[in-house]
C-alpha cells in the first residue's frame, strides 16, 4: 500500500511539473529568439567550416575569424554547445565538437590570461554536456598554463604582457577566467586553483571599484609588492568613465564567485554593481547600454548589445541567490525582449550569420563599432538558457 501511495505521489508531482512548465512557443519573443539563433548558428557552422577558424565578427561586408590566439575563439563553439543543450539536436553537438577541437593548442598558451574565455566556453561546456575525458584534460592543462600568470606576491593573475606603460596590468575582464580555475579545482581536488581565484577576486574587490560601485577597466600594480600604481581604462571613454562591458564583467564575475564560494561579500558586490547599472540615468529605456555610461554623445552614442546580453545572463543568475530576485529577473527579461526585437535580432541569413546586431568592441581603437560579435551571441544564448530554467520553460 505504501509503495502504491509513493508511486501515486511521484506521478502527481511529475504531472504538476508538466502542467507548470510553459512551452517556449507560447512566448512569441522567446520563440523568435531561439528559432533565429538556431538558424544563424547552423548556417554559420556549415558555411565557415572549411577555414577551420571560429567566426568573430562581420564588418563592412567582410567576415573576420578568430584563430587559437584570439581571445574570442571559444565563444562560437560555446554557442553551439548551448544550442545543443537547448534543442537536443545532434547536429549542433557535431558542429560544437568540430569547432571546439580545432582549439586544441590553446591549452598550452602561457602568454594570455584569456584561457578561461577560450577554453571554458568551448571545452568547459563540452565537458559539462558530454563528460568527454579528453575535454577535462584540456581544461586541466589550460588551468596549469593560466596558473603560470598568477604571482603570489601580487595575488592576481596578470592580464597583459609587453605593455610599457604598465608593470602588472589587471583588467576587470579577468574575473571571468576564474570560473575555469574553480571548476578544475573541483575536478582534480587541487585547492591551489580555487585559492588563486579567491585571491584574485579579493584584490579586484579591494581595488577595482569606485564609491558609486562602477569599476575601472585596468589597475596597474607594482610587480614586486602588489601595490596599486594607477587606475586607468583601455577600452572605455576615459579613466573615470564606466565602460559598459566592463561593468558586465564585474557583475557576472562576482555573481559567479559567490556561486563558487558562497562568500557573502561577493554577492554584496554583485548587487551593488546591479544597482549602479539598473538605476543609472544613462541606461536607455530598452536596457541595452551605450558602449560607455559616460560617453560624450549620448543619446547618439553606439550601443553595446554584447554588454546587454552579459547583463541579462548575470542578472538571471543573481536573481536565484537573493530573496527579492524578481527585480533582477524582470530586468533581464526586459533586456532579452529588447535583444529579441527587430532592432537587435538579425534577419535570417543576414548579419554575417551572427545573431545580434549593434555591439561595440573597442571604440577608442576604432575597432568593431556597431557590429555583430561572437561573444554577444554567446551570452545572449546563455541568458536565454538561464531564463528558461529560471522560468521553468520547456523547449520540447
Amino acid at each position: 500500500m505504501k509503495t502504491k501511495l509513493k508511486s501515486l505521489i511521484i506521478l502527481l508531482l511529475a504531472f504538476s511539473t508538466i502542467l507548470s512548465a510553459k512551452n517556449y512557443k507560447e512566448i512569441r519573443w522567446l520563440k523568435t529568439a531561439i528559432d533565429r539563433s538556431q538558424e544563424q548558428l547552423l548556417a554559420a557552422s556549415e558555411n565557415y567550416k572549411s577555414g577551420k577558424l571560429n567566426p568573430r565578427s562581420f564588418e563592412n561586408g567582410k567576415l573576420y575569424f578568430a584563430n587559437y590566439k584570439d581571445w574570442t575563439c571559444g565563444f562560437f563553439p560555446g554557442s553551439l554547445w548551448y544550442m545543443y543543450e537547448l534543442t537536443n539536436n545532434e547536429k549542433f553537438k557535431k558542429e560544437a565538437e568540430f569547432y571546439t577541437e580545432i582549439l586544441d593548442q590553446v591549452q598550452y598558451r602561457k602568454d594570455t590570461h584569456d584561457l578561461g574565455f577560450m577554453l571554458y566556453c568551448s571545452y568547459g561546456n563540452g565537458f559539462r554536456l558530454t563528460g568527454n575525458e579528453n575535454y577535462k584534460k584540456v581544461l586541466v592543462t589550460g588551468s596549469n598554463s593560466l596558473m603560470t600568470r598568477f604571482h603570489p606576491e601580487v595575488g592576481l593573475i596578470k592580464s597583459w604582457d609587453g605593455r610599457k606603460d604598465w608593470q602588472y596590468p589587471v583588467i576587470i575582464d579577468n574575473m571571468l577566467n576564474l570560473e575555469m580555475l574553480c571548476e578544475v579545482s573541483k575536478l582534480t581536488g587541487e585547492v591551489m586553483y580555487k585559492k588563486a581565484s579567491v585571491s584574485h577576486a579579493n584584490k579586484t574587490l579591494e581595488n577595482h571599484f569606485r564609491p558609486d560601485n562602477s569599476c575601472f577597466h585596468v589597475i596597474n600594480y607594482d610587480s614586486i609588492n602588489g601595490k596599486v600604481i594607477s587606475r586607468v581604462t583601455h577600452q572605455g571613454f576615459s579613466n573615470s568613465s564606466a565602460w559598459a562591458r566592463g561593468q558586465g564583467w564585474a557583475i557576472y564575475g562576482f555573481t559567479m564567485m559567490y556561486r563558487e564560494t558562497r562568500d557573502p561579500k561577493y554577492l554584496d558586490q554583485a548587487r551593488k554593481v546591479a544597482a549602479f547599472l539598473l538605476n543609472n540615468p544613462n541606461l536607455p529605456a530598452d536596457k541595452v547600454p551605450y558602449w560607455d555610461f559616460n560617453a560624450p554623445n549620448i543619446p547618439d552614442a553606439p550601443r553595446d548589445a554584447s554588454a546587454g546580453a552579459l547583463y541579462a545572463s548575470a542578472l538571471i543568475e543573481l536573481s536565484g541567490f537573493v530573496k527579492n530576485g524578481k527585480e533582477y529577473l524582470d530586468a533581464a527579461e526586459k533586456i532579452l525582449i529588447s535583444l529579441s526585437s527587430f532592432s537587435y535580432l538579425a534577419e535570417k541569413g543576414e548579419n554575417g550569420l551572427f545573431i545580434l546586431k549593434h555591439s561595440t568592441g573597442n571604440l577608442p581603437a576604432k575597432k568593431e563599432i556597431d557590429v555583430p560579435l561572437n561573444y554577444a551571441d554567446y551570452y545572449f544564448i546563455e541568458a536565454l538558457s538561464r531564463y528558461m530554467k529560471a522560468k521553468n520553460i520547456n523547449i520540447h
